[in-house]
C-alpha cells in the first residue's frame, strides 16, 4: 500500500514538473524580492527586483516572452498579500503559497546553526517547490463574490476585536473616574452613554445639570422607563465621587472621551461592512444552502461560505475540511505516548466562525442542544463540547454544500434513526453518568474517539 501511494505522488510530481517552463522561489520582502529559478534543461539562475508593481511587470513580462506564454511555476512565502496580488495579475505565472514556518523549519534541516539569508531563502523555497510539489497545492482565486465575502467578514471581525478592546480600556478608565456610569447603563459603548460622557465626563459636571434636563436627555435616547429614569436621577443626586485627584481627572476626562468618539468611530464602520456584505450576500448562488442551517444568522452565514468558498472539489470528504478549520483533533504518538490535543495550526478565522456557529445552533436545534447537554454530563468543558458539536456539524455542512442542497433537519433526523442498531431504536437509552474520571491515556484516546 504504502509503494503504491508513493508511486502515485511520483506520477503526480513528475506530471507536475512537465507541465511548468521553469519553476521560481521567490523569498519577498518589503523592499526587495529574490528570486531562484531552475528551467527545464536543469540550469539555475538567480536574481532579485523592487517591490513595486512596475518591476514586477517588467520581470512577469520577461519570463512571458522567454517561455513563449508557458506556464511559469512560483513558490513564494506568502498566501495572501500585495506580493500575491501583484503576481497573480499575470495568468502564465502559477502561484504556490508556501507556509513561513515550513520553509523555516526546513532551513533548520541545512543550517542548524541558525544562519539566514534571502537568496538563501530563495534557493530553499525553490528546491521545496521541484522535489516536494505534491506537497503544495497552486492557488486558485474564488470567484468574485466569495472573495468579496471572505475579505468583508475577516475584516468586519477585526473591527469588532478593536471595539471590544476600546470597550474594556474605556471601563477601565471608567473605573478610576467615573465608576457609576457602569451601574446606571448597561452597555457603556452606546450612543447614550458617548452622548452623556462628551457633555458630563465626570460627576461633578454631571450632578450640576437640573433633573428636567437630565430627563428629558435620556428620553432623547430612547430611556422610556420612567421608574429607572427616576432611579437614576436620584442615585445621580447621592453619588460620591471615586477620586478628587486633579492630574487622574483631567488625564482621565481626556482617555474617557477620546476613547467614546472611537467608538462611534468602530460602530459606523461596523455599519458599512454589515451593509456591504449583505449586499454581497444576496446575491451569492449558495446563500440558500446556509441560509437552511439552524443559529447562523445574519453574521455567520457569510462567515460559512468564505470559510469554505464556492469550488467542490477544494475539499476531498469532511474530514478534510474539519481538519483545514481546525476543528478535528491532532494525534501526536511515539512509542508507548500518545497525545490527543486541538489544531492550533489553522486559519484562526474560520475555526472561530464553525465554533460561533456550533455555540449559536444549540439554542435552535433541539439535537444540537441534545449532544451538547450529553459532552457536558460526561465531563467535558464549555469550549470543548462546543468543537464536538461543531464537528458534528461540519459533517452534515460538507455533505450540504457538496451536493448544493438546504439542510433538512426531519430527514437527518430520519437518516441517524434509521442508522441506530434496531436494538437501540427499541431500548430505551440509560441515563448518562454527570462525570466521568479518565484515569489513562487509553481511556482519554476512547472518549475522544467516540466524541469525535
Amino acid at each position: 500500500m504504502k509503494e503504491t501511494l508513493s508511486s502515485i505522488n511520483d506520477a503526480k510530481a513528475e506530471n507536475q514538473q512537465q507541465s511548468y517552463a521553469a519553476w521560481i522561489g521567490l523569498d519577498w520582502a518589503d523592499q526587495k524580492h529574490f528570486w531562484s529559478m531552475r528551467t527545464a534543461d536543469g540550469k539555475l539562475q538567480r536574481g532579485q527586483l523592487d517591490n513595486t508593481p512596475e518591476s514586477i511587470k517588467i520581470w512577469a513580462s520577461e519570463l512571458g516572452q522567454r517561455f513563449a506564454g508557458r506556464s511559469v511555476a512560483v513558490a513564494v512565502e506568502q498566501a495572501r498579500g500585495a506580493v500575491i496580488n501583484m503576481l497573480s495579475m499575470y495568468a502564465h505565472l502559477v502561484l504556490f503559497p508556501v507556509h513561513s514556518t515550513t520553509v523555516a523549519n526546513y532551513r533548520k534541516s541545512f543550517a542548524p546553526s541558525g544562519a539566514k539569508s534571502d537568496p538563501q531563502d530563495g534557493d530553499l523555497i525553490l528546491d521545496l517547490l521541484t522535489k516536494h510539489p505534491e506537497r503544495f497545492k497552486c492557488l486558485r482565486p474564488d470567484t468574485v463574490e466569495t472573495r468579496k465575502l471572505q475579505l468583508l467578514t475577516e475584516e468586519r471581525r477585526k473591527l469588532v476585536n478593536l471595539h471590544t478592546s476600546q470597550v474594556q480600556y474605556l471601563t477601565n478608565w471608567l473605573k478610576q473616574i467615573f465608576p457609576q456610569i457602569l451601574l446606571w447603563f448597561d452597555d457603556p459603548s452606546t450612543k447614550l452613554v458617548e452622548d452623556l460622557l462628551l457633555c458630563w465626563p465626570t460627576l461633578p459636571q454631571l450632578q450640576k445639570v437640573s433633573p428636567k434636563k437630565l430627563l428629558k436627555f435620556l428620553q432623547l435616547h430612547n430611556c422610556r422607563s420612567e421608574a429607572r429614569n427616576q432611579q437614576r436621577l436620584a442615585e445621580i443626586r447621592q453619588a460620591v465621587p471615586a477620586t478628587t485627584d486633579p492630574a487622574l481627572l483631567s488625564g482621565g476626562t481626556l482617555c474617557i472621551q477620546n476613547s467614546v468618539r472611537l467608538l462611534a468611530q468602530l460602530r459606523d464602520s461596523i455599519a458599512v461592512f454589515d451593509r456591504h456584505i449583505q449586499e454581497v450576500f444576496q446575491s451569492h448562488p449558495d446563500r440558500f444552502i446556509v441560509e437552511s442551517f439552524p443559529g447562523a444568522g445574519a453574521a455567520l452565514e457569510p462567515r460559512l461560505i468564505a470559510a469554505v468558498g464556492t469550488f467542490r472539489d477544494r475539499f476531498e470528504s469532511a474530514a478534510d475540511l474539519a481538519s483545514f478549520a481546525g476543528i478535528a483533533p491532532v494525534t501526536e504518538s511515539s512509542g508507548k505516548s500518545r497525545w490527543i490535543h486541538w489544531r492550533w495550526a489553522c486559519p484562526k478565522f474560520i475555526r472561530q466562525t464553525f465554533h460561533e456557529w456550533a455555540g449559536c445552533s444549540i439554542q435552535h436545534c433541539e439535537w444540537a442542544r441534545a449532544y451538547y447537554d450529553k459532552k457536558r454530563a460526561s465531563g467535558k468543558g464549555h469550549h470543548a463540547a462546543i468543537r464536538a458539536l461543531a464537528f458534528k456539524w461540519i459533517r452534515i455542512f460538507f455533505r450540504c454544500w457538496r451536493d448544493q442542497v438546504p439542510y433538512d433537519e426531519k430527514r437527518y433526523l430520519q437518516a441517524t434513526q434509521a442508522r441506530l442498531p434496531k436494538r437501540a431504536q427499541d431500548v430505551p437509552p440509560t441515563p448518562v453518568k454527570p462525570t466521568v474520571v479518565l484515569k489513562t491515556c487509553g481511556d482519554f484516546k476512547k472518549l475522544v474517539e467516540f466524541s469525535y
